[in-house]
């Protein structure tokens, strides 16, 4: 779509200069060759981590996120596996500790949605999604977990011994009609942060979770690549305007970095407002 005729332009997002945060550091980022993923694995190249870019499907999209990386001076790698097969999870972890020698932050972004009205969703669509989107981030918290417990803190690089970011959703706390599997994984991701959290705090491994609202991402285009779309999806966000994939970046840049080492087990909403019951704004 051209700048002409799209109803709802993305948001012109101020460039922050790179503060370096995160050099030094080895990122993994599933999910990483489109939208949030897309976004976050660039975000945290700027500020000097060196990143795995997981893929499933879309190898040409992870390359090109790989490529773009590096023209701007940064480390990436493309790397394909199911986050729901473990046996694919573990060589993909093997992978980046045979190229960057460890990992020390952990994205779990891959996700997917399968919606259906609930007494026609089929056990193959309950399962896929959760399969994707809670097993496949229990498989790479492991995995980074069992890393960073064995190799601990380095501390010419980071307070923590590692850090672990979960894309959750709104939909952790929002109930969803017709999105029965996607609403159910997104509140299993918010326990199993804070469960996992807990438990590995003394570690100094650090677990927490981004929940988006609405990002203009391909997975939603129908709710905002209309003039009448967006304006529905308006009245659900108190700011009045869609978020952005970099809005995502920023955040997981920030949540990764020793600005925030006393952070641990929360789940941080980027929304613009979503999950503030906008219906009772007047009249309340």
């Amino acid at each position: 779509m051209n700048s002409v005729s799209e109803p709802n332009p993305p948001v012109t997002m101020p460039q922050c200069k790179s503060l370096h945060r995160l050099s030094g550091q080895i990122a993994l980022v599933t999910g990483a060759n489109s939208g949030i993923g897309r976004a976050v694995a660039l975000s945290l190249a700027r500020e000097g981590a060196a990143v795995g870019i997981n893929y499933l499907g879309g190898r040409d999209a992870a390359m090109a996120v790989v490529d773009e990386i590096t023209q701007f001076g940064g480390q990436a790698l493309a790397i394909g596996a199911d986050v729901s097969d473990e046996r694919q999870v573990e060589g993909m972890f093997s992978q980046m500790l045979k190229t960057f020698g460890t990992v020390d932050i952990l994205i779990n972004n891959a996700g997917l949605q399968q919606d259906a009205a609930f007494d026609q969703m089929s056990l193959a669509q309950w399962q896929r999604v959760i399969d994707v989107n809670l097993t496949g981030q229990f498989l790479c918290a492991r995995a980074a977990i069992r890393e960073f417990k064995q190799r601990g803190v380095r501390p010419d690089i980071s307070c923590a011994a590692g850090k672990i970011i979960g894309i959750s959703s709104v939909h952790e706390v929002i109930p969803w009609a017709g999105h029965v599997n996607y609403a159910a994984s997104k509140g299993g991701v918010m326990m199993m942060t804070k469960s996992i959290a807990q438990e590995v705090a003394p570690y100094r491994i650090r677990v927490n979770s981004i929940c988006p609202g609405a990002i203009r991402t391909p997975i939603n285009r129908a709710a905002w690549e209309t003039e009448a779309a967006y304006d529905q999806l308006m009245t659900l966000i108190p700011y009045r305007r869609i978020g952005e994939p970099e809005d995502i970046g920023r955040a997981a840049v920030w949540m990764a970095s020793d600005e925030s080492d006393y952070i641990n087990g929360i789940s941080l909403f980027v929304d613009g407002g979503m999950t503030l019951y906008p219906g009772f704004a007047e009249g309340g």
